[in-house]
């Protein structure tokens, strides 16, 4: 039978998932070397700003503007040369900016609002969401990249923030993403949750892990299953993904068919693993559950994972 896209949805599963509404065209064929400085320049230019993993953005007249010019740029300390330029919408360019100022210092009616709050209090709308995943992540990787991981030199940014140039050996260095493998682990009319130490209290969420060198998605999301929860898994499919800038992390949401439900927890990593029945899931993401239990919230991969599947009856 040839193969055919008819029965794809008309909108991925990815587009309703917090971080990865960006509409920004990056135009990764014209990025030269001073595209970001020549960008800033612009008169119409939108800069978004980010202090020490918080987006700075302006409450006055009760709205939440995340966008800046140039001048507000300057006032908060911005580091120009360290600016990445993120692409045009409608022709006008994104940069990302790191400022110097400290985050409580910020003066009214701007305030610096760290990442996660903006996508949980849905501060900003799902465009901006998905600049501040791309911008925050080719920040976060600079800053943690400027010398050569060859010969220890100092690095220099290019190509408007998509690339660093060693100085001494001139090797090349270009942003990374960390994929990692989030799962839901299915068996009838049950799905596996787990609880890490770390969690929120009474969260149970889909279980997950990075994806190592030269392992498929397929097979992290089976070593992942089996490590931490002993449950061995036949078929996996994949279902959406998610911009993570934490610090630049790309969460790959997959299902898993269990071939077993006996329960070997790794409780180094575990609190809890346990199977829930889909109505007692149904209980979770309505918020009346007997026990106070529930799963992530609305902007995660793993809640719209949970969702499809409690829904799918």
């Amino acid at each position: 039978m040839p193969f055919s896209l008819s029965n794809a949805p008309e909108r991925e599963a990815s587009q309703f998932i917090g971080f990865a509404g960006n509409l920004i065209d990056r135009q990764s064929e014209k990025r030269s070397d001073d595209s970001a400085r020549l960008a800033l320049a612009e008169p119409a230019t939108r800069l978004l700003l980010v202090a020490s993993s918080r987006l700075v953005i302006d409450f006055a007249n009760d709205m939440a503007n995340p966008y800046f010019q140039l001048a507000t740029a300057r006032m908060l300390g911005g580091r120009l040369d360290d600016a990445v330029l993120l692409g045009r919408t409608d022709g006008t360019a994104t940069l990302a900016v790191p400022v110097g100022i400290e985050p409580d210092s910020v003066p009214a009616p701007l305030k610096s609002v760290d990442f996660r709050s903006v996508v949980t209090q849905a501060i900003v709308d799902e465009a901006a969401l998905g600049a501040l995943a791309q911008g925050a992540a080719l920040l976060a990787w600079h800053a943690s990249h400027r010398f050569c991981g060859r010969c220890g030199a100092p690095s220099e940014m290019r190509a408007g923030g998509y690339k660093r140039v060693c100085t001494a050996c001139a090797t090349e260095h270009f942003p990374r993403t960390d994929p990692v493998a989030i799962m839901l682990t299915v068996a009838g009319d049950k799905c596996l949750l787990g609880r890490s130490r770390h969690f929120q209290p009474n969260m149970y969420s889909a279980l997950a892990g990075f994806i190592e060198p030269g392992e498929t998605i397929e097979a992290a999301v089976r070593r992942e299953t089996f490590e931490e929860a002993g449950i061995r898994l036949g078929r996996v499919v994949y279902h959406a993904s998610q911009p993570w800038p934490f610090p630049y992390s790309l969460m790959i949401g997959c299902y898993g068919e269990a071939l077993n439900e006996d329960i070997v927890a790794d409780t180094d990593e575990l609190e809890d693993c346990r199977w829930f029945s889909r109505e007692e899931v149904l209980q979770m993401l309505s918020g009346i559950h007997p026990g106070e239990l529930r799963v992530p919230p609305r902007h995660a991969i793993a809640h719209h994972l949970i969702r499809a599947w409690a829904d799918e009856a």
